[in-house]
C-alpha cells in the first residue's frame, strides 16, 4: 500500500482579498478563511489523517493548525519549505492587474505548455518550482517507508489518466497524510510530478481549503481528480 497525500490549497487569506500578487508568506487567514479550514477539517474527519504537512507561509500553517486541533492530531503540523508559493521577485506584493496577469500567463506557461524556464520578472522559474515541490512530496513518501513500498510483482502505476470531478474520498489507512499548499506551486508541481495532468486542469484554478487525493505506490504519483474540474472537460 502507498501513501496518500489529501492535498489541499490554504483557506482565504488577507493577500487574496487584497488582490496582490506573490508568494507573501507573512499573509494571514481571513475570518472566512479560519471557518472553510475548519469545515476542511470536517470533511477530512474519518479519513484516517496521521500527519499534517503544510508550507512554511502563515496563511498554511494557519490552515494546518485548525485542521490538526480539529483532528485531536498529537504531532505538530510538519512545515516544508518546499511548499510555498512561486515568488516574483521584485514585484512581490503588487496589485497592478498587468502583473497578475503575467503571473497567470506564466503559470500556463508551465502547467499547460511545459515551458519551465518561464519567470515573473526576476522570480523562480518552473524549474525551480517544480523541483522543490517534487523535493516535498518526496520527503513526504520517504517519511512513511512502511507504507509505500511497492511490491515487486505489482506494475507501476501510470498517472496520465484525465483527471475527473473527485472522488468520494475513501476511509484512509495508516498511510494517509494531508498537505497544505498554494494554488500555483501545488498545480505546477502536480502537473510534472502527474504526467497528463496540466492541460485537464487548466482554467479549474484550485479552490480554498477542498481537499483531493493524490497517492504514491512507491514508484510513481497519480492525481486521478481535482476540485472544480467540469464534467464535460
Amino acid at each position: 500500500m502507498g501513501v496518500r497525500v489529501l492535498c489541499l490549497r490554504h483557506a482565504e487569506s488577507e493577500n487574496v482579498v487584497a488582490g496582490v500578487a506573490g508568494a507573501l508568506p507573512p499573509a494571514e487567514l481571513t475570518p472566512k478563511g479560519r471557518a472553510q479550514a475548519a469545515e476542511a477539517a470536517e470533511r477530512l474527519r474519518g479519513e484516517g489523517v496521521i500527519r499534517i504537512y503544510a508550507s512554511t507561509a502563515v496563511r498554511a500553517r494557519q490552515t494546518a493548525e485548525i485542521i490538526a486541533r480539529a483532528l485531536g492530531l498529537r504531532e505538530e503540523v510538519a512545515a516544508l519549505r518546499g511548499l510555498v508559493e512561486f515568488g516574483i521577485g521584485r514585484l512581490e506584493g503588487t496589485a497592478d492587474p498587468a502583473v497578475r496577469a503575467r503571473t497567470a500567463e506564466v503559470l500556463r506557461s508551465w502547467v499547460v505548455d511545459g515551458r519551465l524556464g518561464e519567470a515573473v520578472a526576476d522570480g523562480e522559474t518552473g524549474h525551480a518550482v517544480v523541483a522543490r515541490v517534487a523535493a516535498a512530496f518526496a520527503s513526504i513518501a520517504a517519511a512513511h517507508p512502511s507504507e509505500t513500498a511497492a511490491h515487486p510483482d505489482e506494475p507501476a502505476t501510470r498517472p496520465n489518466e484525465p483527471a475527473t470531478r473527485p472522488d468520494q474520498l475513501t476511509a484512509g489507512d495508516s498511510g494517509t497524510v494531508a498537505l497544505v499548499g498554494h494554488v500555483g506551486s501545488l498545480t505546477a508541481g502536480l502537473s510534472v510530478l502527474c504526467p497528463g495532468l496540466g492541460e485537464q486542469v487548466w482554467g479549474a484554478p484550485l479552490p480554498h481549503a477542498v481537499p483531493f487525493p493524490v497517492e504514491w505506490d512507491g514508484r510513481s504519483w497519480r492525481c486521478a481528480s481535482w476540485p472544480t474540474l467540469r464534467q464535460d472537460r
